[in-house]
C-alpha cells in the first residue's frame, strides 16, 4: 500500500542531526552544539520531591485523567508568575492547565471556529503568524488544516520586534481585509525579542479593529530580562474588547519539558471554546505532575526564586557566547532578551571563502565543517521581502567549560566574517 502522507524531505531539524553526525564521524570530534533548543538540565530538587511525592500518593485524582482538573490551583499559579496577573481578579478571564504548549497549539484555530459550517471552504479561514519562527502554528494551519496563512515578517532591521505597520502591508499585499488569528511568540523562538505594553496596545487595536482573535505562545515568558517584556496578559486583562489567549510552559521555565504541563490563560470565552475542542483531543496533562507544580506555586517567592537562578546561568551563558561572537565579527540580528537564544545575520564571506547558497544554510555547513560549531539556519522574509539569511546559536550547552571555550574561541578566531 502507497504512504497517504508524501515525503516531503527531511525537516530542518532532522537535518542538524544529520550535520553534526557526519562532523563528528569525519573529524573523530565531539561538536560543540549550539543547535539544541531544549534546556541541558533538569527540574530545581524542590520540584523533583514534590513530584515524587504526588506520584507515590493513592490519591485517586493524582493518577486519573485530569481532563481540564485545576489541581491545587496550578493555572492560576502558573499565570501568576508569568503573566503577572490574578485570574481571580477578572471575572471575564480564564485559566485552563494544557499538556503543553505545541499540543495547544495547534488546537487553536479550531477554538477559533475553523471547522464550522458557515466556512464555505477550509481557506475561508485566514491567520498571520511570524516568520522566521520555530513555525508549527505555519504548519498546522496552512499544510494541515488547510488554512490560507498570511505571513508577518519579523526583520533585522526592526530589531526582529512585532511590527503591526507590517503586520498590515502583508495583508495589503495579498489584497485582504482581515484575518481570523494573529499568533505570535513573544519571546521569540529563534528572535528572543520580547514585547512592550506599547507594542501590545498597537496589536490589540488592530485585533479589535478587524474582529481578529489575538494569541501569543509565551513559552519563554518565565525567562525574560527584567524589563525586556510585558506578557500579553498584563495588557490584554485591561481590554475586555479583545478576545485573547497566551500560553506558558514549565518545559523552559523549570528545564522541565518531560512534564508536558502549561497553562493557557485569556478572555472567558476564547477559553471556553478551547476547552470545548480539547475535550475532544487529549485529557489534561499528567495529574500528579501538576499537582507538584501547584504546590510549588503556592511558596511564589520560592518558585521565583528558581526562575531567577535558572535566568542568571543563562545570562551568564549568553553574555560569554555574544561577547565572542560579536569580537570574531558576526552582526546580531537583534538583541537577547529571553531564554537562550542568540540570533545573527549571515556574512557573504567566512574562512577566506563566499558563502554559496542558500545562505544561511550554506554558512552553517561551513562553519561546522571548519570548526564544529553548529548552529540552525534560518531564512526570514527580510524587511523587503526579498529574504534575509539568519544563523541561530544556542546557550543549551555548558559553554563556561574551558573546554569548550578553548576549542570555540579557537574556531572564531579563524572566521573572518565578511558582510
Amino acid at each position: 500500500m502507497p504512504r497517504k502522507i508524501p515525503s516531503s524531505g527531511i525537516n530542518l531539524f532532522q537535518l542538524i542531526y544529520v550535520l553534526i553526525r557526519e562532523y563528528e564521524e569525519k573529524s573523530g570530534e565531539k561538536a560543540l552544539n549550539l543547535s539544541l533548543g531544549n534546556p541541558d538540565g533538569v527540574p530545581p530538587e524542590p520540584i523533583r520531591a514534590l513530584q515524587a511525592k504526588f506520584a507515590a500518593d493513592p490519591g485517586f485524582s493524582y493518577h486519573t485523567y485530569a481532563e481540564d482538573n485545576d489541581l491545587n490551583d496550578f493555572a492560576a499559579g502558573m499565570t501568576a508568575l508569568h503573566g503577572g496577573i490574578r485570574v481571580a481578579d477578572h471575572p471575564h478571564l480564564s485559566a485552563l492547565p494544557i499538556p503543553g504548549i505545541k499540543t495547544a497549539g495547534a488546537l487553536v484555530p479550531l477554538a477559533c471556529g475553523l471547522h464550522l459550517p458557515d466556512r464555505a471552504r477550509r481557506d475561508s479561514f485566514k491567520i498571520a503568524s511570524n516568520l522566521p519562527a520555530y513555525d508549527v502554528i505555519g504548519t498546522w494551519t496552512q499544510s494541515y488544516l488547510g488554512a490560507e496563512r498570511v505571513v508577518w515578517p519579523l526583520a533585522a532591521e526592526d530589531d526582529m520586534r512585532l511590527s503591526v505597520q507590517r503586520l498590515q502591508a502583508a495583508l495589503d499585499a495579498r489584497s485582504l481585509e482581515r484575518v481570523d488569528l494573529v499568533y505570535v511568540i513573544r519571546p521569540g523562538n529563534p528572535a528572543a525579542v520580547g514585547a512592550s505594553a506599547q507594542e501590545w496596545t498597537r496589536l490589540i487595536d488592530w485585533c479589535v479593529a478587524k474582529g481578529a482573535r489575538l494569541v501569543n505562545d509565551g513559552a519563554y515568558a518565565g525567562l525574560c530580562e527584567p524589563g525586556s517584556h510585558v506578557p500579553l496578559a498584563a495588557v490584554a486583562k485591561d481590554r475586555p474588547d479583545c478576545e485573547w489567549l497566551e500560553l506558558y510552559s514549565v518545559s523552559k521555565s523549570f528545564s522541565d519539558p518531560g512534564a508536558r504541563l502549561g497553562t493557557l490563560v485569556g478572555s472567558k470565552d476564547f477559553v471556553d471554546d478551547f476547552r470545548l475542542i480539547k475535550g475532544n483531543t487529549e485529557s489534561g496533562p499528567v495529574p500528579f505532575v501538576m499537582a507538584a507544580y501547584g504546590e510549588f506555586f503556592k511558596d511564589r517567592e520560592a518558585a521565583k526564586r528558581e526562575l531567577d537562578s535558572l535566568r542568571a546561568l543563562y545570562r551568564r551563558r549568553l553574555d560569554y557566547v555574544i561577547d565572542r561572537l560579536k569580537s570574531a565579527g558576526l552582526r546580531p540580528a537583534c538583541e537577547t532578551g529571553a531564554g537562550f537564544f542568540t540570533l545573527w545575520k549571515t556574512p557573504k564571506r567566512a574562512f577566506g571563502k563566499a558563502v554559496g547558497e542558500p545562505a544561511h544554510e550554506a554558512f552553517n555547513r561551513l562553519v561546522i565543517e571548519e570548526t564544529g560549531i553548529v548552529g540552525v539556519h534560518f531564512r526570514g522574509p527580510g524587511s523587503d521581502g526579498a529574504g534575509e539569511a539568519l544563523i541561530r546559536y544556542a546557550v543549551c550547552d555548558d559553554v563556561l567549560s574551558p573546554a569548550f571555550q578553548k576549542r570555540f574561541e579557537a574556531g572564531l578566531s579563524r572566521m573572518k566574517p565578511e558582510y
